[in-house]
């Protein structure tokens, strides 16, 4: 798309820069481009969107970077210096999509806007330019706009900070007002970052620097903006903190650390810096103790697919999965409880009563989805109204989510036993359902003043309802109907003065005036004869006026204008109203967000036949007839056969369970399906089994799958190396481990005694439970010296030469990987798989290195191989066309064709 730069209003043009081209003179710069150059010295490392007429024009380097990453017209403007100075612009109604593309690459968006209008510049001068100035600063954690935003998504902004001798960590989101902070140990900082998944982190230059943290803040690429370490000062930031939230001492929010309360300021700070002083709606700073949830890091995210696939996207992740919800404020609740699970049994218990409730209660969770469904996203809308930027659609998402939040109370109340009584069920805090009906006069006024289908902008005109203001609509009125106005007066002069032709016109000179023909002019009543005033003679006609005509003409020429100044003064009368009950909003906004959440899961849990967890303080591990939530998911959208369930019960006696049998036969999705149900558990949902006991896990560790890091220089199998050394180095008691195929990534002996070492750390040092799948049928000996290590196979049935995988977990060992049966499924040309058997049997007779040594002397064996795989007869054409066909899509029609078709081969290949 190609976008052309405004052309620059009349105070701004640049003759005298063309004048001294012309003289062979460097241009001197104009007041215009001085200006730019002041603005933009003050704001480095942003790209500057100068506001000009209609248009946010970008100069120099700006404007070159832009072009590049928009893909728009890079033209010029002028000189400086005696150099071609580049432009590129887009238009301001269209800003919100190129700021979107320019956050994505990693740039900061400097907004300039013009303060004042062109017509007050020129009359300061010629040589004047109007004034301008930056408004904010669009960085990717302080994006407010719907259209920049993820409706269903958090976007954090962090912040990292030491001090007092500890680490600390802050993190908001600007759009919905959330707040909070958490001390940090080192090792945590990766599994933090990955819980959270900022849009943007600020942290002190000086931590760039330590070594130890290079390899985790390298990941976060652009969304790192480093600071001076000044901004960082635990001391300043309390005050800062103190003064933000109107308070003496901030030990109501919590008892911070140091390094939490630099961190939390120095946020604040950055946001004050980004928005030019105006900050938006915060909820007081809420403190998260280290071990208040799960905690689950980068690699393990990864490997489960908790909230983004391995290969991009949500599609497949256990989120989308498991996301019932319709509202966006419910959408995002649900993702950042998958991403914390929650490690109190209290807390956990509370959030699967509600399910209860909701689930015995099916009309009313129907009917409470069918209402939330029509519920605007009041989050976000509070933010942009309390920066400034909100406009009339917010107040009505304000109005309309409102009005919803009063009707699930009395819903809510009625089914509870009294509505008058506003009485809340058990599950149910009475203060919540008390928030959802406390704005009703707040409602009962924003419908009376708020127009039914406001504008997107409040300077459009027409947010505000006819009837609520008398002097608008009388203003409304003489703008909307000045030809009626007119009409009634040229019917009333034509009247009085008894000439039927007289006619009320209009013309950019006279404005309105009256017009008759020179044979009628003796009839218009002049002076003190008459209220018609004279006011030019034409040889085909004579034109007047009067008073009341000149009055009126006044009124309509300034009623468009007063009537929309009047309206903005309404309208922020109602901005002004709705931020003073802000506090009460954001927390209906937050029952709301649960109730959304709570509703979706307890659907989820009815259709899907999912079990209420039982969640305790031990280290028991029971699951009966676990399933993956994703592949079951997959295979009901498939229509294929349904999904296997299988038990898994650790415990001291067998708390490392040994899983051994073939590829193909579910080893990994038996791993990651235990995993998986310890987070929905933990997050306070129900969980895909026929019941479920889980102790406490307070760490999830996951090594499942392979994957190089090139970028690092690191291979398939030192990746796998690092994460197993993180797991090995981290898991204790409380920690639920799963880890698949550890050291098939180097030679066998290497392998099989790195997987021995694992197992026997676990069991020893670490003491977790944990899901151990390989390949290493002699790691099963480990059964007999280490007390905690069970052996449990996958189940596989040979039929006829093939092998039919049952999906089954069952106690014992397989003797066999069925790797050549599963080569075979893949298609491995019939020579190939022949060799194999034979490599293989061989090996199976003899000593290994014995065996391979003469089978590497024997290569004429393969050429056999090859002759005798040839010289097979091959399937027959009755053979090839019966597999070929599929009975269950056959038409009557077509099966009686291909009946005709198969006998006619039977008599070809008899002949």
């Amino acid at each position: 798309m190609t976008v052309k730069a405004a052309t620059a209003s009349a105070p701004e043009k640049t003759a005298p820069e063309k004048t001294a081209k012309a003289a062979g003179k460097p241009a001197a710069a104009t007041p215009m481009m001085v200006q730019y150059l002041e603005i933009k010295a003050a704001h480095p490392g942003t790209l500057l969107f100068y506001r000009m007429g209609d248009f946010y024009e970008l100069f120099f380097e700006d404007a070159e970077k832009a072009s590049a990453a928009l893909d728009i017209a890079l033209t010029k403007r002028g000189q400086h210096q005696g150099n071609d100075i580049p432009m590129c612009g887009v238009p301001v109604h269209a800003a919100d999509g190129y700021l979107s593309r320019l956050i994505r690459q990693g740039f900061k968006v400097a907004v300039c806007e013009q303060m004042e209008d062109p017509a007050a510049a020129r009359k300061r001068g010629n040589k004047s330019v109007v004034r301008r100035d930056v408004v904010r600063v669009v960085t990717p954690g302080t994006i407010t706009e719907d259209a920049l935003l993820d409706a269903r998504a958090n976007n954090y902004l962090a912040a990292l900070a030491q001090a007092g001798g500890g680490l600390g960590i802050a993190w908001l989101d600007i759009s919905t007002g959330v707040f909070q902070a958490q001390a940090l140990e080192a090792a945590n900082l990766t599994a933090t970052l990955a819980r959270l998944d900022p849009g943007e982190v600020i942290l002190p230059e000086a931590l760039l620097e330590r070594a130890e943290w290079s390899v985790v803040l390298s990941e976060l690429g652009e969304r790192l903006s480093p600071l001076p370490g000044s901004r960082f000062d635990s001391g300043n930031a309390e005050k800062r903190l103190e003064e933000v939230f109107g308070v003496r001492a901030l030990d109501a929010f919590g008892a911070f650390s140091r390094a939490e309360l630099a961190a939390a300021g120095a946020l604040v700070d950055y946001v004050a810096l980004t928005q030019k002083g105006r900050m938006p709606r915060l909820l007081p700073p809420k403190r998260l103790a280290g071990d208040a949830v799960m905690a689950i890091d980068a690699a393990t995210r990864r490997n489960l697919e908790l909230t983004q696939a391995l290969g991009g996207g949500r599609e497949g992740t256990l989120l989308a999965t498991i996301d019932r919800t319709v509202t966006g404020a419910g959408a995002r609740l649900l993702a950042a409880r998958l991403a914390a699970p929650l490690t109190d049994v209290g807390a956990i218990a509370a959030r699967h009563d509600q399910l209860d409730w909701l689930i015995a209660e099916s009309d009313l969770r129907e009917a409470l989805r069918a209402r939330l469904r029509r519920c605007p996203d009041i989050e976000r809308a509070l933010s942009r109204l309390s920066l400034g930027r909100g406009g009339p659609r917010d107040l009505a998402a304000i109005r309309s989510a409102l009005s919803v939040a009063g009707a699930l109370h009395d819903l809510i109340a009625a089914g509870a036993g009294s509505q008058d009584a506003g009485l809340a069920p058990p599950a149910l805090p009475p203060a919540d359902l008390q928030t959802l009906g406390g704005h009703r006069a707040l409602v009962a006024h924003l419908e009376a003043a708020l127009a039914a289908e406001p504008p997107m902008l409040a300077r459009d005109g027409g947010s505000i309802a006819p009837g609520h203001d008398q002097g608008l609509d009388e203003l409304r009125a003489l703008r909307d109907d000045s030809r009626r106005l007119i009409a009634g007066m040229q019917a009333r002069y034509a009247e009085d003065s008894g000439v039927a032709s007289l006619k009320i016109k209009h013309n950019n000179v006279l404005g309105y005036f009256i017009e008759v023909t020179p044979t009628h002019a003796g009839k218009i009543k002049t002076g003190e004869e008459g209220p018609f005033i004279h006011r030019q003679t034409l040889a085909s006609a004579m034109r007047f006026t009067t008073v009341e005509l000149s009055e009126l003409e006044q009124k309509i020429a300034s009623a468009a204008e007063r009537a929309l100044a009047l309206e903005l003064e309404i309208f922020q009368t109602l901005v002004a109203a709705v931020l003073n009950e802000a506090a009460g909003i954001g927390r209906a906004a937050q029952v709301l967000a649960a109730l959304d959440v709570t509703a979706a899961l307890a659907e989820l849990a009815v259709t899907q036949r999912w079990c209420r967890p039982q969640i305790d303080e031990t280290t028991a591990f029971h699951i009966r007839g676990g399933r993956h939530p994703v592949v079951e998911a997959a295979l009901s959208q498939a229509q294929e056969s349904g999904f296997v369930a299988n038990d898994c019960r650790l415990e001291e006696e067998g708390r490392i369970w040994l899983i051994t049998g073939p590829n193909m036969a579910g080893k990994s999705t038996f791993l990651r399906q235990n995993a998986l149900i310890a987070v929905l558990a933990q997050m306070g949902s129900f969980v895909p089994a026929a019941e479920a006991r889980i102790g406490l896990v307070d760490r999830l560790f996951s090594r499942v799958g392979a994957a190089d890091d090139l970028a690092r220089g690191r291979s398939t199998f030192m990746v796998e190396m690092v994460e197993t050394a993180a797991i090995l180095n981290q898991a204790g008691p409380r920690a639920l481990v799963i880890l698949d195929e550890i050291g098939r990534g180097t030679a066998t002996f290497d392998g099989l005694s790195i997987a021995w070492a694992c197992i026997e750390h676990l069991d020893e040092v670490n003491r977790c439970r944990a899901l151990f799948a390989t390949h290493y049928h002699e790691l099963t000996a480990l059964a007999a010296k280490l007390g905690s290590l069970s052996c449990h196979a996958m189940r596989v049935k040979e039929w006829q030469g093939d092998v039919v995988f049952l999906h089954e977990v069952v106690a014992g060992a397989a003797d066999r990987s069925y790797g050549i049966h599963v080569a075979k499924l893949a298609g491995l040309p019939t020579a190939a798989i022949a060799r194999a058997e034979a490599v293989l049997a061989s090996l199976e007779q003899g000593e290994q290195a014995g065996a391979l040594s003469r089978l590497a002397d024997d290569l004429p064996l393969f050429a056999a191989t090859l002759a005798q795989a040839a010289a097979e007869p091959q399937g027959s054409a009755v053979e090839e066309a019966l597999a070929a066909a599929d009975a269950d899509a056959l038409s009557p029609r077509e099966a009686l064709d291909l009946v005709y078709r198969l006998k006619s081969l039977l008599e070809s290949e008899s002949s």
